[in-house]
């Protein structure tokens, strides 16, 4: 885990001391803006190519990518953990990792999985995170750390050894870690990773209450429903190159749905369809799907009915979000990034 406290080792941005902390002349274009970010490894690798990205304030922003995309990089660029190449980063309107301490102290994450000392309990260990953190009141640490742990559904828990705790307990035990003091954003690496469904429905909505009171989260998940669930907007990225970003339900709807034929005929109808041009015809139960042709749809319906075919049900359903990531990736979703 990552980012919690200000980080040694960076320069404060030199305009901090004359104005609030996170104040910045570009933060109206977005709690996050990149402008031509590239980073390129020892031996040539590029892992990120002109990236220009903005997250708006209060969004609930998901970060998708195949393997080698770029995700991963460009989180730990945002986080003052690795210099970029070239090109700018700005987080609150402060440019990372220059502004590293002004920044960071606003910002909670969860990177990689949650540092534990296996040794302590889960409240001791959230007590030495919010005691290493130089802006947190030590008077109020336990309430907060109680609260933390309430939010994340591990106070019953709060008492057992870290290493005991499962990887879904761990998970929830970084989360709450962020969570120790207000942040205006959020920067969460696959928060549910390890997470039973209900303690992925627990997690979602806790998300979507933060969002709600005000915090920007910014999550990378190889869950492509649960950017669905929960994000209003996203960013795709594909070999180091941002391929697009805006809202979720926009991104979806740049995708062509498929054609839905319901019917008892499903054989007559997967037959008329093929000869109508329909591509991809799969025949499931009472459905047939296929991917729509550039033509008018009355002219196949009509078709079906002039073969006989019993149409019940007739129309393109929306293509879902992991149907854009394909049309606009032209391949399926790896799980590392």
């Amino acid at each position: 885990m990552r980012a919690t406290s200000a980080t040694p080792g960076h320069e404060s941005d030199p305009g901090a001391a004359n104005s609030a902390p996170g104040a910045g002349a570009d933060e109206g274009d977005g709690v996050i803006v990149t402008r031509a970010l590239t980073k390129r490894y020892r031996g040539g690798q590029l892992a990120v190519d002109g990236l220009d990205l903005t997250v708006p304030a209060g969004s609930v922003f998901g970060f998708l990518g195949p393997n080698g995309s770029g995700k991963t990089t460009t989180i730990r660029i945002l986080m003052g953990l690795i210099e970029p190449t070239s090109g700018s980063a700005r987080v609150l309107g402060r440019p990372m990792p220059r502004a590293a301490r002004t920044v960071l102290p606003q910002v909670g994450a969860l990177i990689e999985g949650p540092a534990l000392y296996g040794f302590l309990s889960g409240r001791d260990n959230l007590l030495r995170y919010d005691a290493a953190d130089p802006t947190a009141d030590p008077r109020t640490r336990r309430d907060r750390v109680g609260t933390a742990l309430e939010r994340v559904g591990l106070a019953s828990a709060s008492g057992k050894k870290a290493r005991a705790y499962s990887l879904g307990m761990k998970q929830r035990l970084g989360l709450a870690a962020a969570l120790l003091q207000p942040r205006r954003l959020l920067v969460l690496d696959e928060p549910t990773n390890g997470l039973d469904p209900q303690g992925m429905r627990e997690i979602r909505t806790l998300i979507r209450e933060l969002a709600a009171d005000g915090t920007t989260v910014f999550l990378s998940s190889h869950l492509l429903d649960e950017i669905e669930q929960v994000c209003t907007h996203a960013a795709v990225m594909a070999r180091g190159r941002l391929i697009t970003q805006g809202a979720v339900a926009d991104l979806a709807a740049g995708a062509r749905g498929r054609l839905v034929v319901t019917t008892p005929d499903t054989a007559e109808a997967a037959r008329v369809l093929k000869e109508q041009g329909v591509g991809d015809v799969v025949a499931d139960g009472d459905r047939v799907t296929g991917e729509p042709p550039e033509r008018e749809l009355a002219e196949i319906n009509a078709s079906l009915v002039r073969a006989g075919v019993r149409v019940r049900g007739f129309g393109v359903e929306r293509a879902s979000l992991e149907e854009a990531f394909v049309a606009l990736t032209g391949e399926g979703f790896d799980v590392a990034g």
